[in-house]
């Protein structure tokens, strides 16, 4: 039975003084196959919604989460709230460091997604991850509708329904991880990781608006030590359980 065609927000997350970036992604996108998208103004602090305890972070992650990182964090949840409150099905989002396949997307918004139990559907990732291949011929030929198995990383770009927000608002108020973290684990908020491939949106090469700072070598404090490496093999236990009930992983 065909479904209605939904309401759909595209919206491209980028900082309000990030003005070349903003040149850069409006003239790549040029007509964007008669699309209407808006920028959205990134944020550069803790969400007034959200939690942050350093401690916290290098427990849950083994750092704690940068400046850039909280802002990311903040940005998506307020993004998934304007949702909720808001009077569309779905969003599309995309940063603004990203080069999209537009006619490719003009196809992709006017699905149902929701309808079709497709709530949270990435459009790129950085790391390479085990999947499943689901659907062929997703929205246009030679394209895959799969199930991401493991951890993929990246916010570069994605649908999601209000299904999917009201999860994650409900879910992540609490920060201990990166953003893309805490929407990669399914196996403890339930949502299915799912991704078109090949991708249509790619990530530019240039130095990410988050900085460098994650990537440095952090030296965990004795005291947290022991609740690191539990909390480190609780993560991978928790993995490996729900994967293997789902017979998602090879035995």
């Amino acid at each position: 039975m065909a479904h209605a065609e939904p309401r759909t927000r595209i919206l491209v997350v980028s900082l309000r003084s990030a003005e070349a970036r903003r040149r850069a992604f409006a003239e790549a996108a040029g007509s964007a196959a008669g699309l209407e998208w808006s920028f959205f103004d990134a944020s550069e602090s803790l969400h007034p919604a959200l939690s942050y305890d350093e401690e916290d972070a290098v427990v849950a992650k083994g750092r704690p989460l940068t400046k850039g990182e909280i802002g990311c964090y903040s940005s998506h949840y307020e993004a998934w709230r304007q949702l909720l409150e808001g009077d569309h099905d779905q969003y599309l989002v995309l940063e603004d460091d990203v080069i999209a396949d537009w006619d490719y997307l003009a196809a992709f918004v006017r699905m149902n997604h929701e309808a079709a139990g497709r709530d949270y559907i990435r459009l790129y990732y950085k790391k390479p991850a085990p999947v499943r291949v689901l659907e062929r011929d997703f929205g246009s030929r030679t394209r895959w509708l799969t199930r991401v198995i493991g951890y993929a990383f990246g916010t570069q770009a994605y649908l999601i329904t209000r299904g999917a927000a009201r999860v994650f608002t409900e879910r992540f108020r609490r920060v201990r991880r990166p953003i893309d973290d805490e929407m990669d684990r399914w196996w403890v908020h339930g949502v299915s990781n799912l991704a078109v491939f090949p991708f249509p949106v790619m990530e530019r090469a240039q130095e990410s608006g988050i900085g460098l700072g994650r990537f440095e070598a952090f030296d965990v404090p004795a005291r947290l030590k022991l609740r690191r490496t539990i909390a480190h093999q609780r993560e991978r236990a928790g993995y490996h359980l729900f994967a293997r009930a789902r017979s998602l992983l090879a035995p």
